[in-house]
């Protein structure tokens, strides 16, 4: 099924279709270090809301950014030169609007992170499932040397992907950490070679598209909702996730693929 914005000519954005079931959305200001511009976070909430509407189009989403050094800077700090408090929070809304509709992507989101995620950069990518990174990425969330704070879901999301007093020390002081340090802090699943994260990253995808695709969407629920609760909720949350796998045709086809030592072929039903 495919998506009607791939019809769209989006200015900060590029859409491809990779196998049977990925898209690959880049982040596409490379002359300005893929930089947020208020017509990127509309694009981005466009793109994503489309997905929410049409949880059956896509079995993967990787996204990444343009070149081969920054994947994002964070906020085009030239466009917001000048701004007043009324621009800049209409501006900061459309960001956060963005951030909710990455968050409520329903397949699997893969960041490949191609180069620095700086800023509102690291708060996407955090709003991804998982990420890869190349070795040679930096990392940061630098808004208080710039007066603010983070506010795209870093407070929040990083805490819970490293622990709270390794994320204060990063919020507090601002400073850029290794691709190295984010894999041992378990912030990127994996380290790869330049030029291999978008590679690696669709080969992921590709095992992930093969797998039952209302499964993965029911883990995912499962996943998300059970880590705003305890563990008892959680796992009651699990179970109502599984229950609505029982009467599905793909449920049925893995059992019958496996008796048959066939390879099963899912069909999202």
């Amino acid at each position: 099924m495919k998506l009607a914005v791939l019809d769209k000519r989006y200015a900060t954005l590029a859409l491809r279709e990779h196998g049977d079931g990925t898209l690959i959305a880049t982040l596409n200001r490379p002359e300005r270090a893929n930089a947020m511009s208020t017509a990127m976070g509309e694009e981005l909430v466009d793109l994503f809301g489309a997905l929410e509407a049409a949880p059956d189009a896509y079995r993967c989403v990787v996204l990444t950014g343009a070149g081969d050094r920054v994947f994002c800077a964070g906020a085009d700090l030239k466009e917001r030169d000048g701004m007043d408090d009324a621009a800049f929070a209409r501006q900061h809304h459309v960001f956060e609007r963005m951030m909710r509709a990455i968050l409520a992507c329903p397949p699997p989101l893969i960041a490949a992170i191609n180069g620095a995620a700086f800023a509102g950069g690291l708060e996407i990518a955090l709003s991804c499932d998982f990420a890869y990174a190349v070795k040679t990425a930096r990392f940061a969330l630098t808004e208080v040397t710039r007066g603010i704070m983070p506010g795209g879901g870093g407070t929040q999301h990083l805490p819970r992907a490293i622990g709270e007093r390794r994320a204060k020390e990063i919020i507090f002081t601002g400073q850029p950490f290794s691709a190295e340090d984010a894999l041992a802090w378990g912030l990127v699943n994996r380290l790869c070679e330049p030029g291999r994260v978008l590679e690696e990253a669709l080969a992921t995808a590709d095992i992930i598209v093969a797998n039952a695709p209302i499964s993965i969407r029911q883990a995912k629920k499962a996943i998300g909702n059970g880590l705003q609760a305890d563990l008892r909720t959680g796992m009651l949350f699990e179970i109502e996730a599984y229950y609505q796998l029982i009467p599905t045709a793909d449920r049925r086809e893995g059992i019958a693929a496996y008796n048959e030592k066939r390879p099963p072929k899912f069909k999202g039903a």
